[in-house]
């Protein structure tokens, strides 16, 4: 019973020490690097990441050093009870002793795979998540060192190792066999002569789960076969089969561009000698942009931009090749081809990643499209009056559908936008804060003829065509926009008005009633009391003739005011035609001379008329009639009662 609860208590501290499962939990580690080639274009660590790295390395290292000591209390107890079982099988003594030594040992050897699986478990895991460091001679890892060896840290030995292979590559007379494994109790020493190259430890052995002696055969190994390598990339015929090769490059590239610029010269011969016939010039509308001569010269230009685009690009990418021959240059061959491999790379790996989201932008802009014709064919109904909502004038439909247009594809946008390249960049969101910011302050005053533009527009207070007077300024709309008005005269004098203008200031329509009521039109004269006013209206009555003039309603007369000196009359009558408004009061204004004329009577002030005793009439001769005299001075004397 003693030594089945012993046993029960070995089992319980195992499976304290490594949890069963996959439940063993290794220290933070950096991952490892994919393949054995170094990463040449790394970034240097700092000292306090290569501390942390080598830190967690140790805590790797202690962990390992508990699992081997595990391994060896273990395996020291199974030699203990297989010897004490051959003594007691020998004997043929205490078979009770024999049975209970037996059952130990079989829970043991349970207890024992079961360390071994969990163990080959948290030594895989430590592999995989920890980074050592690589000693690689000329970019190309040999092996990585994961432990530290008495004062010297694993970048340290890494670096120092690196350094004395390399001194071996430069050694004339190097033999591999001088290179040899010096076992001790401590290490496993790689020396050449007396010099040691490496020493590999206990630990060194446990990260990769084999023996010291095994891990320092293999590490000589590839000591030795990258030596070698070095050695025949540097030989002599070697070196001397690199410059030929690099020598017969040259001469492909010399004729390469050679044939390069022919071939351009004789695109350019050919084009020339088309002048007459491919290059007849580009207009835009009356304007010719590019005759003959300008065209075919930016055609040579670009041609001849674009031989030495050829040229510098067969240059470019022979410079990699000749690089790549020589074992020393071959990172800068590396990097002349990284300079344009990688950003195609990385714009055919950005754009094969953009296509959901490109194919996402596609869809909802096809949507936004039909939503936007869908309302195109009800604004084209509503404009036609095919459509009618009470409340809703047909001039409104096409503004209504801009706005609508353009708050659809604000929204578009607003969609599409957490889609776009670059749309979480901090520079792509700070720019587009400042531009709406720009947009914000430049435009106040735009934003101010738009608002009043679309205020016009919904109050309906003039349309295309209509006769109008804004201010001062009297004329015809020809033009009314989100920001301006435009108003031509009757003299053909186009104003632009900007629509915050309109807003702040009046706006008298023409022609608004003109096609349904008629527009009154009036015009005024002054005659003296001497003249009845009865005759003056028959008078002014019947010079309201015209083809213009409305006979129904009927033309009338006012008589606006009584002055000092004679009555102001005004006639009035209607028309349709409110932008012909000029013609007809010139020709009424002809008519009233004509009629008043005709009836002797004089349409001028009576202040003169009181003072010209004696004068000659202002009506025209051809109205008077053929014995008119005009009168004579009269001077009356009082006293006397004659006249002189």
């Amino acid at each position: 019973m003693t030594i089945r609860f012993a046993l029960c208590a070995l089992v319980l501290w195992a499976g304290t020490l490594l949890p069963a499962g996959a439940q063993v939990i290794p220290p933070p580690m950096k991952q490892a690097p994919a393949g054995p080639k170094a990463d040449v274009g790394a970034p240097v660590p700092t000292t306090a990441q290569e501390s942390a790295r080598s830190e967690d390395l140790i805590t790797d290292t202690k962990v390992l050093r508990q699992i081997d000591s595990m391994r060896r209390a273990n395996t020291s107890r199974l030699e203990e009870i297989q010897t004490e079982l051959l003594t007691l099988k020998s004997t043929s003594a205490d078979k009770r002793r024999e049975r209970e030594l037996v059952a130990e040992l079989g829970t043991l050897r349970q207890v024992d795979s079961l360390r071994k699986a969990r163990s080959r478990r948290y030594i895989d895991s430590l592999k995989v998540n920890a980074k050592g460091f690589p000693v690689a001679p000329h970019n190309d890892t040999l092996f990585y060192v994961y432990t530290r060896l008495g004062p010297f840290s694993p970048q340290e030995r890494a670096q120092l190792t690196e350094e004395k292979i390399k001194r071996l590559e430069k050694a004339v007379f190097f033999s591999p066999d001088s290179l040899r494994i010096y076992p001790s109790e401590q290490s496993t020493d790689l020396m050449y002569g007396e010099q040691v190259l490496q020493s590999i430890s206990e630990n060194d052995a446990l990260w990769h789960n084999v023996s010291r002696d095994s891990l320092a055969r293999q590490h000589r190994q590839r000591i030795i076969t990258a030596i070698q390598a070095y050695k025949q990339q540097n030989s002599l015929l070697n070196i001397a089969k690199e410059i030929g090769l690099t020598l017969l490059v040259l001469i492909v590239l010399f004729f390469t561009v050679k044939y390069i610029i022919a071939f351009f010269r004789w695109v350019s011969l050919k084009l020339v000698a088309k002048e007459g016939t491919w290059f007849r010039g580009i207009k835009f509308g009356n304007y010719e942009f590019f005759n003959e001569q300008r065209q075919l010269s930016a055609v040579l230009l670009l041609l001849t931009v674009l031989k030495w685009v050829v040229v510098l690009l067969a240059i470019y990418l022979v410079l990699p090749v000749v690089f790549s021959i020589f074992p020393g240059t071959q990172d800068i061959a590396d990097t002349l081809l990284g300079y344009v491999f990688n950003p195609l790379k990385r714009i055919a790996l950005a754009f094969w990643s953009y296509l959901p989201n490109l194919f996402t932008i596609v869809v909802i802009v096809t949507v936004f499209r039909y939503v936007l014709k869908a309302v195109y064919s009800i604004k084209e109904e509503i404009r036609a009056g095919n459509l009618t909502i009470d409340g809703f004038y047909p001039d409104w439909a096409n503004p209504t559908y801009q706005i609508v247009r353009i708050l659809v594809w604000a929204f578009a946008l607003i969609v599409i936008f957490p889609y776009l390249p670059g749309s979480d960049s901090p520079v792509f969101q700070g720019v587009s804060v400042f531009l709406g910011f720009l947009l914000t302050f430049g435009s106040a005053g735009s934003l101010s003829n738009i608002v009043a533009g679309l205020v016009l527009t919904y109050m309906r207070a003039y349309k295309i065509g209509d006769r109008v007077k804004i201010g001062d300024v009297t004329g015809d709309i020809v033009e009314k926009t989100l920001l301006v008005t435009r108003i031509r005269t009757i003299k053909n004098e186009e104003i632009t008005i900007p629509n915050s203008s309109v807003m702040s200031s009046y706006t008298t329509n023409y022609s608004t009633v003109a096609p349904t009521l008629g527009l009154i039109m009036h015009t005024g004269v002054t005659i003296g009391y001497d003249v009845p006013w009865p005759q003056v209206h028959q008078l002014l009555l019947a010079a309201a003739v015209d083809a213009e003039v409305l006979t129904e309603p009927a033309p009338f007369v006012l008589q606006t005011s009584l002055d000092d000196w004679y009555v102001a009359y005004e006639l009035n009558f209607y028309t349709h035609a409110a932008n012909r408004q000029a013609g007809i009061y010139s020709r009424i204004h002809q008519n009233i001379q004509d009629r008043f004329n005709e009836a002797g009577v004089e349409i001028m002030s009576p202040h003169y008329r009181a003072m010209r005793d004696g004068s000659q009439t202002t009506i025209p001769v051809s109205y008077l009639p053929k014995d008119y005299e005009a009168p004579k001075f009269r001077v009356e004397n009082s006293e006397e009662g004659q006249t002189k």
